[in-house]
């Protein structure tokens, strides 16, 4: 019986890798990047028009102001925090809204809270355009984030939970689409 299940799931994970490539091909040959694709293309997604609905949205997305400039923001909150996840810097398991001090650092919070709802709502109704829409409201909370904000604070708890503040970005972007999968 464990033979037979484990046959099963190799048989169910090579047939969905030969689904995946041959999506890949078919989307790049659509015009779709190839950074785009693996940002949108987990190893699990088994939902085909799902993926490519999403590398649509997200083409279009990249594609403007607001989108470019999320994901440059986007980037360097997620790069920021993976450098200091690797030194093993504590980050707090959430954010704590009694340490947030700034105005920068609250309305970002607030931006991430309202965005998350909304991205995630649009997404659970297969509509990844307003979910991209929803997340493109990042865009200036983040900016004005990094100008205003030092993120690595000598309070270690605060330090911490401005972190946590990146690493919520990141599970709010993640919602539509691995953001540091895409160039440029």
């Amino acid at each position: 019986m464990e033979g037979d299940v484990r046959a099963f799931v190799l048989q169910r994970f090579d047939l969905l890798s030969f689904f995946h490539d041959r999506l890949k091909v078919y989307l790049r040959d659509m015009g779709a990047r190839h950074d785009i694709i693996d940002a949108v293309l987990t190893a699990d997604a088994d939902d085909l028009l799902m993926v490519a609905r999403r590398a649509e949205a997200l083409t279009a997305f990249v594609a403007s102001e607001d989108g470019k400039n999320l994901l440059a923001g986007t980037k360097r909150a997620v790069q920021l925090l993976a450098a200091e996840e690797k030194k093993g810097t504590v980050v707090a398991d959430g954010v704590s809204a009694d340490l947030l001090k700034l105005d920068a650092e609250k309305a970002l919070w607030a931006a991430i809270e309202t965005a998350s709802k909304e991205a995630s709502a649009a997404i659970a109704g297969e509509d990844f355009r307003s979910a991209m829409e929803a997340l493109s409201k990042l865009r200036a909370p983040v900016d004005k984030f990094f100008e205003d904000v030092l993120v690595n604070d000598e309070d270690a708890a605060i330090r911490a939970n401005r972190l946590a503040l990146l690493k919520a970005i990141r599970e709010a972007t993640a919602t539509v689409a691995d953001f540091s999968k895409i160039s440029g």
